[in-house]
């Protein structure tokens, strides 16, 4: 059991780096076939997933997580930025668009996970000078739905399909002094996580995790 955080405890996100792209796998790779299809889009095999995180550029691209009391990690959010060639054009300025997908392991929903990643990626959005959040997913994807209806998206349907955008505020002292918060409480709680799983598996309570 991965011992997902509490309804009465605040969830918080954590930047992941290069070195965690074996967990990132990991998660990915314990969604079932639903799970799957709704993330991707499609149904991806274990091979497929793992050539997908191998092709992350952590320097280029943020992802996100939430780590269990156990340290698990049992959401990602992956905000991908649209490269300068294919940005839109508006007004004679080219604008920065950055898509986001998340994930979150089934024996943790309900908790605002999926919401608490999207809120992240999206102040990060607002302090590098994002002016549009896109999100592509099935319409069938409640989570996903709730998510983009929850922040004031505005959502296209398509044959089966949605596109979602908001509209990002600029960066303020306030916006850059809250991300800056968020990710030393994050760092600080991922420590004492990692120090414990460490402990416990050392005196043999715990199996290494990947």
């Amino acid at each position: 059991m991965n011992n997902p955080p509490s309804n009465h405890r605040t969830v918080l996100v954590k930047e992941l780096s290069a070195r965690h792209r074996s967990r990132v796998s990991h998660h990915f790779s314990s969604l079932d076939q639903h799970d799957r299809i709704l993330r991707f889009g499609t149904h991806l095999s274990n091979e497929s997933i793992s050539n997908y995180v191998k092709g992350i550029n952590f320097e280029l691209d943020k992802v996100f997580g939430v780590f269990s009391y156990s340290f698990r990690l049992v959401g990602v959010g992956h905000l991908a930025f649209v490269p300068r060639a294919d940005r839109p054009l508006v007004d004679g300025v080219i604008q920065k668009v950055a898509e986001f997908g998340v994930s979150v392991s089934s024996n943790a929903r309900g908790l605002g996970i999926g919401s608490k990643l999207f809120e992240r990626a999206a102040i990060h959005c607002r302090n590098a000078n994002v002016t549009t959040l896109y999100m592509h997913c099935l319409s069938s994807n409640q989570t996903m739905m709730h998510i983009a209806k929850k922040a004031g998206m505005e959502i296209h349907r398509d044959y089966g399909e949605a596109d979602a955008y908001l509209t990002v505020l600029p960066a303020d002292p306030g916006s850059v002094i809250q991300e800056a918060m968020q990710e030393q409480v994050a760092s600080l709680d991922y420590s004492l996580k990692a120090n414990t799983s460490s402990v416990l598996n050392f005196l043999g309570f715990g199996k290494k995790k990947k």
